[in-house]
């Protein structure tokens, strides 16, 4: 005859605890404060490129080596501005991790709480929302659709865009920072010193 069932592990949902029950000691952390990131650790810039410079024909020299390199120079151009492209948005997105994390930890600060473990999940949360921005920003610059090697179609920064916005919607509904996500998160209460556990 089959012995008792095994009790399921205990799991720590960040959504909150919409039962009210009593939380274990072990899965109560203390509260902290961060230091924010160092943005250019954690976003280093690409070494700025040099623009190749034009070819111009020389004397003596044949049509068909000419355009070998007018070739060449044209796939360094592109190489160039793909470069400079990289580092505006490693600028851009930076500048705009920075101002997420000013306006959002010391909201979850005051209302959830924060823990060591959280860091690295905030510090994701602020380059996500700074690479959506950054993805929006050349949809809008280039449009929907470009021209490729087969010709018109969807500009591949729809797609980065939409990965983004999905892992977004992760971080918001882990952090409580939607309107529907902050009924699912126990508000933090305020608690005496004799009270702390963590004295």
């Amino acid at each position: 005859m089959p012995g008792p069932m095994p009790k399921p592990a205990l799991s720590v949902v960040r959504e909150g605890n919409p039962g009210h029950r009593p939380q274990p000691e072990s899965v109560v952390l203390p509260p902290v404060e961060f230091d924010e990131p160092d943005w250019s650790r954690e976003l280093p810039e690409a070494q700025a490129p040099k623009k190749p410079k034009e070819p111009e024909r020389e004397d003596g020299e044949s049509i068909e080596h000419f355009q070998q390199r007018i070739y060449r120079y044209e796939k360094q151009l592109v190489s160039y501005q793909l470069k400079r492209q990289a580092i505006n948005g490693t600028r851009f997105v930076k500048k705009r991790a920075k101002e997420e994390w000013d306006r959002v930890v010391p909201v979850l600060a005051n209302s959830v709480g924060l823990g060591a473990v959280d860091f690295s999940l905030v510090v994701d949360m602020c380059i996500c929302v700074a690479r959506l921005e950054w993805a929006e920003h050349e949809l809008s610059r280039e449009g929907l659709i470009t021209m490729g090697q087969r010709g018109p179609g969807k500009n591949p920064h729809t797609t980065i865009a939409g990965q983004y916005r999905t892992q977004l919607k992760t971080y918001v509904r882990e952090l409580g920072l939607s309107p529907a996500a902050r009924t699912g998160l126990p508000g933090r209460e305020d608690t005496s010193e004799d009270d702390d556990p963590f004295d």
